[in-house]
């Protein structure tokens, strides 16, 4: 008998098996596809994600031609993707250069679509909003692919607008709506609903050129009080003559004025380098080196081969026993090992099949379905929904490969056993392995080394190997993990102590069902570790406008009279808790906001001299100092007060550089939130609130007031003419702790008495307030429109907070980790279960009841899934960490180049996901394994 022939044997007996055990065999397929399914679903999803250089380009320019655009400096050369450019000459133009008229550089024959936004002023459904505002012909054909066209119809008319969906929600406006520009005070109907497939996010007004810009700047030109429209510059979409397009000498003679062209034809066929001038002289700069994947994204790969093994390995390792009569049989009948091993293995050959293609097909329909959510989050459009033939060819051959490895074991342990063991279903008393705990625990030390040094060395290739034998490690000292659950269980009540004991005695039996879980939980805590201490990284590095949970309200020149109208308006519409707190701006001489830079006065707190009160971290030797810093030193230092006067610049209490403010007790309370008496009563006495210690000399701080007065100030000239006169005072001051340096946008708090004392001029500018959160979009407009209506002049601040853009391949892979994890548990528990029918049989026949044995069922999934969870967790830290220490190798890379940049580089424990992990995944499988118990068992025949 050839090879083949027997192999077709084993073959025939491995289907027929599958077709009689369907259940069984269903369990098996699905614990090959879950994985599969996950790592189908990344591929299709990361190539769909992935921009081709055509669908950038359509994204762009639409169906243009070409995009050209007004640089304002002067002759320029260009790559031929418009990536690069730089000034012919050297020399930039005075200003902002001469205009050009683009017009002049098209081709001849060519037909073109204008594109011009300018920042504007609407009402809303709720009040009025600020956005922008294009004006482009977005009925044009040229234009789809840029924008298109998803509800309503495009504008023709002057009078008529389209929007975009974000806008829409955010504004409480629909189809049909109007809204008013409050500039020029045009009121436009809103006749179509448009997106921007490459920017989903968008919130912005589309009109048809002229008819917003023109009629403001009309008005702008006959009512001096009202600002003409700060447009931006003109860029112009083309379509060149048939049959020619847009060239590269096109492009070239374009340049020469000043035009920097994106054209189809050239990005798609770039000439070469000899006819290009700028990558001539600079040889190289067209290489845009090859792309990487990141770190991340290759260590869960490498983590997703090996689930597929971990989580098929006790699959069939379930089916072999379930099918040790059957191969008994085979032995009577004259089988050897050989034959036994094939069937096996033939098992694992179709089942693996059918859970490869099983996985492929599903992963692409999961994708397709979840099409929608997947572009929401990365905030475009897939270009089209790729399925490359190869990739996917190539991950079913893998899964197939990885089933027939994960059937290799079974089927060497399944020829081992003798004929009499197999057909009477005995399993027989083997003593575990001592040697092969050890042996693991020394591989999981050494894997975690590996990872971690990776980590430190920034090598990819080390995070993602060493967490995989870090994890086979783990995975070898599973068995005496086990085995301690037995005497965990001796307090506990019947069931579950029964569960822990069975799991203990048939360690061949959970060891496998306990890695398969451990496989799909690291995954998604390395991939929630990973994107939460990222979170906090960005957290950290944020600097608020202010503090958290308050609002502003701030007013400008002769507004100020209308402040009691805004703060009725905030106390009507928004969530304010408490009062208020009063702000005055202060400042000497001439006012700055209203006079020339030149002829106004300023007000400055003077910081004493010592290495004491200056940042060493700005100062000589700092990147020595960087070189010899630990991130959470450098981070400290960078908290410190002589750092933080660095660091505040701006304020939105319209302050100078000083970032003093006139105020009473009311600010710290509901600002600063600083409790202190002691401060509340200095203010109250006339003495100033220092925040910033950094500024104060034995309990004294030095202000610096220039009084210098404009000509055009005719009040105060006439009180004060002549020369600037400069005053130096010495006050007494509260010094706050250190603390309270950070505090965003003030560091003094003067009282009103000491201002003028000072011979200081002082206005009301506002108001702040305690809010339970931040103003939702409805509120916000609300509050706008009140003011607006009331004369305007007025603006609520609120700080938006740390942006949470994080990488979009992320969060696709928490995504689909989590969906593997889910189903994964649920099927290696359903196996466990289905391994364990004999211990139920047994229960049944001594007379226990239908809920004992659903409690046993259930505890005995509780116990497999809790302990992968609890495995699964540590093993997946281990990647976590070793790729943070890659963003902290970066990180110091940069600090030590500019010792200002944070270095800081958290590890963040997902707690929220660890929690639903440990409780949900093994809640999960104990009340199914309960639930799909049956109550009643059938009579088993003996066996033998």
């Amino acid at each position: 008998m050839s090879i083949f022939t027997g192999w077709r044997a084993a073959l025939r007996i491995a289907r027929r098996d599958a077709m009689r055990a369907k259940g069984r065999s269903a369990l098996v397929v699905a614990m090959i596809a879950v994985p599969v399914l996950g790592v189908t679903a990344l591929d299709v999803t990361y190539r769909s994600m992935t921009p081709t250089t055509t669908e950038t380009l359509t994204s762009e320019i639409g169906s243009a031609d070409a995009l050209f655009r007004d640089q304002k400096m002067g002759p320029i050369e260009q790559l031929p993707d418009a990536s690069t450019y730089t000034n012919l000459d050297g020399v930039l133009p005075a200003g902002n250069g001469d205009p050009v008229d683009i017009r002049t550089t098209f081709p001849k024959g060519s037909r073109a679509v204008s594109i011009q936004s300018v920042p504007a002023s609407v009402t809303t459904g709720y009040g009025v909003t600020n956005t922008d505002i294009v004006e482009i012909r977005t009925s044009d054909r040229m234009l789809r692919g840029k924008i298109d066209l998803m509800r309503g119809a495009y504008p023709h008319d002057k009078g008529e607008m389209a929007a975009t969906e974000p806008f829409l929600k955010a504004t409480g406006l629909h189809l049909g709506s109007t809204t008013t520009v409050r500039n020029s005070g045009q009121q436009y109907t809103i006749t179509g609903v448009v997106e921007l497939p490459s920017e989903l996010k968008t919130k912005a007004l589309y009109a048809d050129p002229g008819a917003v810009i023109a009629p403001w700047k009309d008005r702008a030109d006959h009512d001096k009080k009202v600002l003409p429209p700060n447009a931006g510059s003109t860029d112009w979409l083309v379509k060149g003559p048939a049959g020619v397009g847009v060239t590269w000498p096109h492009i070239m003679e374009a340049n020469k004025k000043g035009v920097l062209v994106t054209s189809r034809q050239v990005v798609l066929d770039p000439p070469p380098d000899s006819e290009v001038p700028l990558a001539a002289r600079h040889p190289g700069i067209t290489d845009n080196g090859s792309e990487e994947l990141s770190t991340a994204l290759i260590t869960v790969i490498a983590m997703a081969v090996l689930e597929i093994v971990l989580l098929a390995g006790p699959a069939f390792a379930v089916g072999a026993r379930r099918s040790r009569r059957q191969l008994g049989l085979l032995g009577t009948c004259g089988g050897d090992r050989r034959h036994v091993r094939a069937v096996v293995l033939g098992g694992g050959l179709v089942l693996g099949g059918i859970g490869a293609v099983t996985g492929v097909v599903v992963g692409l329909g999961l994708t397709a379905a979840l099409q929608p959510v997947i572009e929401n989050w990365a905030g475009h459009r897939f270009g089209s929904l790729s399925m490359p033939p190869l990739e996917l060819l190539l991950i079913a051959v893998i899964g197939l490969i990885t089933g027939l490895l994960a059937a290799f074991a079974p089927a060497i342990v399944a020829s081992r056993q003798s004929v009499l063991e197999s057909l009477t279903g005995r399993r027989g008393v083997r003593r575990s392995s001592r040697v092969l705990p050890l042996l693991g625990a020394c591989v999981l030390a050494f894997g975690a080394a590996i990872a971690l040094y990776g980590g430190t060395s920034g090598n990819s290739t080390l995070v993602a190997g060493g967490s995989m034998v870090a994890e086979l490690g783990l995975l070898a000292c599973i068995p005496v993990i086990v085995g301690f659950l037995g005497r965990l269980g001796r307090r506990l009540p019947l069931s579950p102590r029964m569960a822990m004991r069975d799991a203990a005695r048939n360690r061949g039996r959970t060891a496998p069902a306990v890695a398969a879980v451990m496989a799909a939980v690291a995954g998604s805590v390395a991939i929630a570790t990973y994107m939460s201490s990222y979170s906090a990284e960005v957290e950290y590095k944020y600097v608020p406008s202010l503090t958290k949970g308050t609002i502003a309200v701030v007013s400008s020149g002769e507004a100020v009279e209308r402040l009691p109208l805004a703060r009725a308006a905030v106390e009507r519409n928004m969530a304010v808790s408490g009062g208020h707190a009063d702000f005055r701006r202060v400042w000497a001489g001439s006012d700055c906001n209203v006079y020339e830079e030149n002829h106004c006065g300023s007000l400055e707190l003077v910081k004493p001299t010592g290495k004491a009160r200056s940042c060493p971290l700005t100062r000589k030797g700092a990147k020595e100092l960087a070189a010899r810093l630990s991130a959470d030193e450098h981070r400290k230092l960078m908290r410190s007060p002589a750092c933080l006067v660095d660091q505040m610049s701006w304020s939105l209490f319209n302050t100078d550089e000083s970032n003093i403010v006139v105020a009473d007790a009311d600010l710290l309370d509901t600002y600063v939130k600083l409790d202190d008496p002691a401060a509340a009563k200095a203010l109250a006495a006339g003495t100033p609130v220092l925040l910033n210690p950094v500024y104060a000399e034995n309990g004294e701080v030095t202000v610096k007031a220039v009084h210098q007065y404009s000509e055009k100030d005719t009040k105060n000239w006439k009180l004060h003419p002549g020369e600037a006169r400069t005053i130096t005072d010495k006050l007494k001051v509260y010094v706050a702790p250190a603390k309270y340096a950070a505090t965003p946008g003030i560091r003094m708090i003067l009282p009103e008495r000491t201002a003028e004392r000072l011979g200081l001029h002082t206005r009301a500018a506002g108001s702040v307030y305690t809010v339970a959160h931040a103003p939702t979009n409805a509120e916000d407009q609300r509050v706008s429109g009140a003011i607006e209506q009331s004369g305007g002049g007025i603006w609520v601040q609120f700080d938006h907070g740390p942006s949470q853009r994080q990488d979009t391949m992320l969060l696709i892979l928490t995504l689909f980790a989590s969906t593997v994890t889910l189903g994964a548990a649920a099927i290696t528990t359903g196996l466990a279960k289905a391994d364990a029918e004999a211990d139920l049989n047994t229960l049944s026949a001594v007379g226990a009841t239908p809920g004992v044995r659903r409690k046993l069922s259930g505890f005995q999934c509780v116990v497999v899934a809790l302990t992968g969870v609890v495995l699964g967790t540590l093993a997946g830290l281990v990647p976590a960490v070793a790729l943070r220490l890659i963003d902290l190798r970066d990180a110091l890379k940069l600090m030590r180049l500019d010792p200002t940049q944070s270095a800081y580089t958290p590890i963040v424990l997902p707690w929220a996901t660890i929690g639903v992990l440990v409780v949900c995944i093994p809640l999960l499988a104990g009340v199914l394994a309960a639930a799909f118990t049956r109550s009643r068992l059938a009579l088993a025949r003996r066996a033998g």
